[in-house]
């Protein structure tokens, strides 16, 4: 049984995500929570409460003991790219791509 918490369309590059994914990747979810808390990274604000929200659907619809949870997967995919204009010298323009993410967290029940 697993239970998974999908956020999509947040506004942060997924490679910065990626990095903070890593740390709590198989990891108790009362472990990978105090590991978000106190990890100073963007990404950070967004998984906490994607991963309350994992907790939340594994106790009320599946009825998962959360003692015993685990963050079993968690990947990040690219959204669309918002694409911006940065002004140059002599009329030029740079481009500025605002990346977004859709993050999928799984969690299941240690044996």
């Amino acid at each position: 049984m697993q239970a998974t918490a999908k956020v999509t369309y947040v506004r942060i590059s997924p490679r910065k995500v990626q990095i903070v994914l890593d740390l709590i990747r198989k990891q108790p979810a009362d472990k990978a929570m105090a590991i978000l808390e106190h990890t100073p990274k963007a990404a950070c604000e967004p998984l906490i409460k994607l991963l309350k929200s994992a907790i939340a659907n594994a106790q009320n619809n599946y009825n998962m003991d959360v003692s015993r949870l685990y963050v079993a997967e968690c990947n990040v995919g690219a959204g669309p790219i918002l694409k911006r204009i940065r002004p140059r010298a002599q009329g030029r323009a740079y481009r500025i791509n605002k990346r977004t993410s859709h993050i999928t967290l799984t969690l299941k029940e240690m044996e």
